[in-house]
């Protein structure tokens, strides 16, 4: 499917997103892990977090869906089944990596397959942390997925320095550290997402955070079991970021987006856009779980800025969207330290630099980032006559690029949209909801 965008007037009204995708996937594998019924409000229905559901029905996991609740019966940490076929877990990295965490210490063996997508995404990352605590875990295809995961008697704890900035991989160690022996400690140099430490907190799980001179430590003793708990899932910041976009480059804008989570690990884009001159108020904030809060946003004259490195490992899947914004600001905008951009749903890096090629916008390519130097935010896109976006397939670059062509006059095809689904099945109901002019076209 494609995207068919025609100028979309000023976002306005009140807006509620569904749930935080991350969270969803790790209240899935939490809930199953531990003893009893445990309840999730507010669980992601796309297909990235269906995917870990499925993966864990398939190990004999039971599920009630009740409106916006799910009732999760967990097995216990021991007392997953043996899957009977290869899981397949379609587009999430997020799944693949966490899940080869649990799966490395189970008494049976398991295949992890996806989608083109995912299958040429690094997993060497993941493998050799879990290889050094005594995982057994293979990949068929030069470090990317299939990935073969034989059965296990025991991990070992791991004192273990984070060569990269990620969560994903941060999260997989502590995934398999509930079943290893003594202290576990990972040391990240840069913060990255900690909805993992967070939510092994709510299920009981002895874990602390220390901070040190260069970052953190997170230690970890595996746990005798799992508490069950309630979940209640905020709005997704991630998906909140396209709204906030929208509203900040569109003119006469004035959107309120409700329960949005503003974990500290996930909101370094609204550091970057405030600095930019946005104008997005942060009201009602409360602290259950995970914080959130709702957040009112007006068309603002943006200026260009040097993004500071520090917060680029927590806007790393907002960085479409502020790409977009820094094309619609004045001056220029400079990004470096991106270069894991390269390894997610698509080479995010090239593929926004085709997308700001198609816009006419003028920037200079780094293997680490690109400078980007804005269209003054005058609303004269002279250079653009309509015409194709390529996305790659990338939810993140599709839904980016139908808010940049929002601004213009000229009609515009976003193609290969269809894995939008993976993050935010409701983005074009929305989109409609708040005055844009987006739809799906089949394509040919």
């Amino acid at each position: 499917m494609n995207f068919k965008v025609k100028k979309g007037k000023g976002v306005r009204g009140e807006i509620t997103i569904p749930g935080d995708k991350s969270i969803s996937h790790r209240s899935i594998m939490c809930s199953s892990l531990a003893e009893g019924k445990s309840k999730i409000y507010g669980f992601l229905e796309g297909e990235d977090c269906l995917a870990t559901k499925l993966a864990f029905q398939d190990m004999g996991i039971n599920f009630e869906t009740n409106n916006d609740e799910i009732v999760v019966h967990g097995s216990g940490l021991y007392g997953l089944k043996e899957p009977k076929k290869e899981i397949n877990l379609g587009n999430s990295g997020t799944s693949i990596r966490l899940l080869s965490g649990i799966l490395s210490a189970q008494k049976f063996s398991s295949t992890l397959i996806g989608d083109e997508s995912l299958s040429s995404r690094p997993m060497n990352r993941i493998i050799e942390p879990l290889s050094l605590m005594g995982a057994n875990i293979k990949s068929q295809n030069s470090g990317r997925p299939p990935l073969e995961i034989g059965k296990s008697d025991m991990l070992n704890s791991i004192n273990y320095d984070l060569p990269i900035a990620s969560a994903q991989v941060k999260s997989s160690i502590l995934f398999a550290s509930l079943y290893s022996e003594g202290k576990t400690i990972v040391r990240e140099k840069q913060t990255t997402r900690n909805h993992t430490e967070i939510m092994f907190k709510q299920f009981g799980v002895p874990l602390s955070i220390q901070d040190t001179d260069d970052g953190k430590n997170i230690e970890m003793l595996s746990p005798s079991r799992l508490k069950s708990t309630e979940i209640d899932i905020p709005g997704d910041f991630s998906s909140a970021a396209f709204f906030i976009l929208a509203a900040l480059i569109i003119p006469n804008s004035n959107l309120t987006i409700k329960n949005v989570g503003m974990n500290e690990t996930r909101i370094a884009l609204l550091n970057a856009f405030q600095e930019m001159g946005a104008e997005i108020d942060i009201i009602n904030k409360t602290r259950e779980f995970e914080p959130r809060a709702d957040l009112k946003v007006k068309f603002s004259k943006l200026k260009g800025i040097n993004l500071d490195t520090k917060l680029v490992p927590n806007l790393i899947d907002e960085l479409p969207a502020f790409f977009v914004a820094a094309a619609m600001s004045s001056g220029s905008t400079a990004v470096r330290d991106a270069e894991e951009l390269r390894h997610k749903e698509s080479d995010r890096l090239e593929a926004m630099g085709d997308v700001l090629k198609s816009l006419g916008v003028d920037f200079n390519m780094y293997q680490d980032g690109m400078d980007i130097n804005g269209f003054d935010n005058n609303n004269t896109f002279s250079s653009y006559t309509g015409g194709k976006i390529e996305s790659f397939g990338d939810h993140r670059i599709a839904m980016s690029s139908a808010i940049a062509c929002s601004l213009f006059d000229q009609e515009s095809l976003v193609l290969n949209t269809d894995n939008v689904n993976t993050s935010f099945p409701t983005f074009l109901t929305i989109a409609d909801q708040v005055g844009l002019n987006i739809s799906l076209e089949e394509s040919s």
